[in-house]
């Protein structure tokens, strides 16, 4: 009889374990001739090609205080008036699951040498996902394929019915 109390005891804990999720509230494929990184600190996904080519995610709880157009005009200032980046793009874009975001480049010079960083986000679960990647133009250039397939990869916003009961405050569980 004991036994089964703890087996239930057990189970009844594993489960709640499960219902909290601990994976991350977004989905993204890592394109081949990247590699995703692990313990990146602040970043909730980071990958990275043998040539320095990064593509960083950071998920920011928003609770809806601002729309696209304001995220997107709140970092061109940050990036093109204090940290000095110019303005190259701004674009629509979409995520896998058709959640609407914006794409912002910019670009810099590095010891006369062009550098180019891209800003991705996506407004969904009351958060703000943030996809950054940058490097060289040239090495850039080169991974711009696999880039835009990590980005047309995301999914950021939970599907189905079991998706709020099992995942809690995570998608990971798709």
């Amino acid at each position: 009889m004991k036994t089964l109390a703890a087996q239930a005891t057990v189970l009844l804990a594993t489960l709640a374990l499960a219902l909290t999720g601990c994976g991350r509230p977004f989905k993204i494929k890592t394109s081949p001739g990247f590699v995703e990184l692990e313990n990146q600190g602040d970043y909730a996904y980071r990958s990275t090609t043998p040539e320095g080519v990064v593509l960083a995610v950071r998920v920011v709880d928003d609770e809806e205080r601002g729309d696209l157009d304001f995220w997107a005009k709140a970092i061109t200032l940050q990036l093109r008036d204090v940290s000095g980046y110019a303005s190259l793009e701004s674009r629509e874009i979409a995520s896998a699951d058709g959640t609407k975001g914006r794409l912002l480049r910019f670009g810099h010079d590095e010891d006369n040498k062009p550098f180019e960083y891209w800003v991705a986000f996506f407004l969904a679960q009351s958060r703000i996902f943030i996809l950054e990647s940058g490097a060289s133009k040239t090495e850039m250039d080169r991974a711009r394929p696999a880039l835009e397939a990590m980005l047309k990869s995301l999914r950021v916003r939970c599907d189905g019915f079991p998706a709020p009961i099992l995942a809690s405050r995570t998608c990971n569980r798709w």
